[in-house]
């Protein structure tokens, strides 16, 4: 017999071995007619074997868990592992992986920047280039944390002057950060960081990490942001996660938030919920994924537009992660680590991540009413802010 298959079927015994166990413990009893007592013995097949996908992510994905498993994980170690589980790419995770050259049959067709995040997808670790770790020093209630990118001054100034505004909301502490990454020269923009240093020390809520700041790269956006809660503002009640093109109803939210029982307060997840929903194939599209990266569905998730969950959930969603390959989407990645947790969004019509009606636009009770509109500019911010805050408008 080849060494291969006499790995896998050691492998396959071995794991079978391990449920056995497992399943022997956990034997129900049940009483028959006589009152003694009598095993349960499964009827149907309980183990089957792993047999590795054909798209890159899921195979990731399926080598992540079974490593990442305690049990499992102290039976692989005492044996050699078949080659898919065995190629784990580069020591060092930040080197870039060129085994998804070899590994996921389109890739020298896919756009660059899709390339790039292929490239480097296992590492989480960049420098940081701005800090602000004195942020959540008074502790906030509402953590407000809005993705931009480093041209989009007006919009962050926008934001700071409307509903961005940190300081105290109805009695309560709210504080504020951007997250931004960096260019590279091939990007052709204009060198910014000088600007950018500037205005993070002006209003001290600039972060910023030395990776590729790109829409493929926005997980790893998600992940750094995650990580640097868990050092630098664990104690935050609220997180309101958002892009920088989106209007927030400050004031509405606060008061949801005020309303909120201690026990649904844990576990909370809003926004715009998206469900049954999977890849898009058309490669002119933006979201477009190849079935050679990912083939099945997505788990429900909130549009990436904004969200509102917990304190608490955001340092469970950082365990999370660590369980949950990288992938191109971030909101869809959000979904994927609630998912491992056992959790999922919870959908509310205060959320219109794809805009109102055009009728609708310019009716300040419309805006009283919702939590999130995008997408807007910054001069339509700074005239809506207005209507929210006035405190003679009837909207009875």
């Amino acid at each position: 017999m080849p060494v291969g298959r006499r790995r896998v079927s050691l492998l396959c015994l071995l794991l079978n071995v391990l449920f056995c166990l497992l399943v022997a413990v956990t034997w129900n009893l049940r009483s028959d007619k006589s009152g003694r007592q009598k095993i349960l013995i499964p009827s149907q097949r309980f183990w089957r074997q792993l047999v590795p996908s054909k798209s890159f992510w899921n195979r990731e994905q399926q080598r992540l868990d079974l490593l990442s498993n305690p049990n499992v994980n102290s039976v692989l170690s005492a044996i050699e592992l078949p080659d898919w589980l065995n190629d784990t790419g580069p020591t060092d995770p930040c080197e870039p992986d060129y085994r998804v050259r070899r590994q996921i049959l389109d890739y020298n067709v896919l756009p660059g920047r899709f390339q790039d995040f292929l490239l480097h997808m296992r590492c989480r670790t960049y420098p940081v280039l701005i800090d602000q770790p004195r942020v959540c020093e008074d502790t906030p209630f509402l953590l407000l944390v809005i993705k931009s990118l480093m041209p989009h001054f007006d919009r962050r100034q926008a934001i700071r002057e409307t509903w961005g505004r940190a300081g105290v909301f109805a009695n309560q502490t709210v504080a504020t950060v951007f997250l931004l990454g960096s260019t590279l020269p091939s990007d052709h923009h204009p060198d910014l960081q000088g600007m950018l240093h500037h205005e993070g020390a002006l209003h001290k809520d600039i972060i910023q990490w030395d990776y590729r700041d790109s829409f493929f790269n926005l997980t790893v956006k998600e992940v750094l942001f995650l990580e640097w809660f868990s050092q630098n503002c664990s104690q935050a009640k609220f997180v309101f996660k958002g892009d920088d093109d989106v209007f927030v109803n400050t004031i509405r939210i606060l008061e949801f938030l005020g309303n909120l029982s201690e026990s649904r307060s844990k576990e909370l997840f809003i926004g715009d919920v998206i469900s049954n929903a999977g890849p898009h194939r058309n490669r002119k599209l933006k979201y477009f994924i190849p079935e050679s990266v990912f083939s099945g569905l997505y788990p429900p998730y909130a549009g990436g537009g904004g969200y509102l969950y917990s304190g608490d959930l955001a340092l469970r969603l950082h365990s999370a992660s660590q369980q949950v390959v990288l992938y191109p989407i971030d909101d869809v990645y959000t979904g994927m680590c609630l998912k491992k947790l056992g959790l999922g969004p919870e959908r509310h019509q205060g959320f219109r991540t794809f805009g109102i009606d055009p009728k609708y636009r310019d009716n300040p009770c419309v805006y009283r009413v919702l939590m999130l509109v995008h997408s807007l500019t910054p001069q339509e911010m700074l005239r809506i802010w207005p209507w929210i805050i006035h405190p003679e408008l009837d909207c009875q």
